[in-house]
């Protein structure tokens, strides 16, 4: 949990981001969370009322700070989507909780911030179509619950097949990587995998910007060198410059061990961007 406030000030100090670049979201109310998950789901959560067993498998105790703080990693997705379908870029220093099912979370995450912003602007008609770019190391099987049967709404995730969740529910395209994918293999299947995303002419791209690919990534089984990370970073936010299409970045996974590498990764994907953009 203290990433995200280690990534926030590391961005400031280091002249990446100004504080007038930062914005504090409102919270996401109610109806918009209903657009991808379950009343049910949503009222036991916000009322605390939610089952013990339900909230071990999400992996947090229940709290009303937990509460507020997915509604506002909710809020924050929907914000950036908004600023990125004005300007072209923006991103949630939070979120891409990609595991969070329609009546259920898990692995560490509660509501699915991508999925209900895809569906909050596909219904007010400020896009028609989007796509996800999930490089998380772990598959994103909630996106794929939630949004996978939809034709407007293109799915690309690449993953360690070995790794969490271990019952992977199929996206528009899965790559499945072998523990131990080094920057070269990673990368070449990356730059094959993103013209298909592109032939799809989404009107938005999210891009899930996990840095758990990261060979001292504590949860992570792949051997990506920061390098070969900022390679991915540039690679993908490049293409979204060159074909013209907005993106909106989530922070996704990061658990090394000291975690001041996977902030100084997190900083890194936010330094390209500055760079592309």
């Amino acid at each position: 949990m203290e990433k995200y406030k280690l990534v926030r000030l590391g961005l400031l100090a280091e002249g990446v981001l100004a504080e007038d670049e930062l914005f504090e979201p409102s919270l996401a109310n109610r109806e918009a969370v209903l657009l991808a998950h379950t009343a049910e789901y949503v009222d036991a959560i916000c009322e605390g009322t939610i089952d013990p067993k339900a909230m071990k498998r999400i992996g947090f105790p229940w709290s009303r700070s937990l509460v507020v703080r997915s509604l506002a990693s909710v809020g924050g997705a929907i914000c950036a989507a908004e600023e990125a379908l004005e300007s072209g870029v923006s991103g949630n220093l939070a979120g891409g909780t990609h595991h969070a099912m329609a009546n259920a979370g898990e692995g560490f995450c509660v509501f699915n911030d991508i999925a209900v912003v895809i569906l909050k602007l596909i219904k007010q008609s400020s896009i028609r179509r989007a796509a996800i770019v999930d490089l998380d190391v772990h598959q994103g099987n909630g996106n794929s619950a939630i949004l996978g049967s939809r034709s407007d709404v293109f799915i690309f995730s690449m993953h360690g097949e070995k790794n969490y969740p271990f019952r992977k529910i199929p996206s528009t395209l899965d790559i499945n990587l072998p523990d131990g994918t080094g920057d070269d293999e990673y990368l070449s299947l990356l730059e094959k995998a993103l013209p298909v995303v592109f032939d799809f002419n989404p009107d938005i791209i999210f891009f899930q910007a996990g840095v758990d690919p990261l060979k001292e990534d504590h949860l992570g089984r792949l051997s990506l060198s920061k390098l070969g990370l900022a390679e991915r970073d540039r690679m993908v936010l490049s293409n979204c410059k060159r074909h013209g299409v907005p993106i909106s970045l989530a922070l996704g996974g990061g658990y090394a061990k000291p975690i001041e590498i996977t902030v100084e990764a997190h900083i890194q994907t936010y330094k390209a961007l500055k760079e592309i953009f």
